[in-house]
């Protein structure tokens, strides 16, 4: 099946960058393209992609905003939005992860980086890179814990690993190999762990355990 996205950028020459690496990925197709947040969620919501993938810095309305308004709480039928950015906006990335991005990307990042993002946003996943996502957790994730909703049902010992392990960027495949238990033993884990925090994605599985201390920002 073709994973079809939408890419909104307001300089031309990387939107035009960015669709012509999508299109060449093995399906991947650009339906849609916007120069600014405003058009990008009209486009998103008429041609309801598969995919978003969006700058933060754009005029009319900015990508935390675009992001909050396709894939934000309360939103009936949210969108899979991948940010895309410069590390020196990475609070600006923080904000669009609360907002209800499903990842994001650096627009240096290379052509294999850019396929799993989109892949894993439209497989209903996050692309949690240690390199990228769980450094910007720790950068602006609050040196004191939060006061992060507790659930009902506490966890176990089992989804506390996988949970440290999720914040800290790991992948299914290398929990599993960590611990010593199967792919789909990982996934009902994960799956366990978003129903009792009440998490959409990996990436808000992560920022739950920062804001409960679980896991501290280290030294930028």
């Amino acid at each position: 099946m073709t994973t079809r996205v939408v890419v909104a950028d307001d300089q031309e020459i990387v939107r035009t960058g960015l669709t012509l690496i999508l299109n060449t990925l093995p399906g991947v197709e650009v339906v849609g393209e916007a120069a600014d947040g405003a058009a990008a969620v009209e486009t998103a919501r008429r041609l309801r992609p598969d995919v978003c993938l969006f700058d933060i810095r754009m005029p009319r309305m900015d990508g935390i905003e675009a992001t909050r308004r396709l894939a934000g709480p309360g939103v009936a039928d949210p969108l899979a939005v991948v940010v895309i950015t410069t590390f020196d906006l990475d609070e600006y990335v923080y904000a669009a992860l609360r907002a209800g991005a499903r990842g994001f990307l650096l627009k240096d990042s290379g052509t294999a980086l850019l396929a799993q993002a989109v892949h894993a946003a439209a497989a209903g996943d996050a692309l949690i890179a240690p390199a990228v996502t769980t450094r910007l957790l720790q950068a602006f994730a609050d040196a004191e814990p939060a006061t992060a909703a507790q659930p009902v049902d506490p966890l176990t010992e089992r989804e506390e690993d996988v949970l440290l392990a999720v914040a800290r960027g790991h992948t299914n495949t290398e929990i599993g190999a960590a611990f010593h238990i199967s792919l789909s033993t990982v996934k009902t884990h994960v799956a366990s762990l978003m129903a009792k925090l009440g998490a959409r994605n990996r990436v808000e599985i992560a920022m739950w355990a920062y804001d409960t201390g679980r896991v501290r920002p280290g030294p930028r």
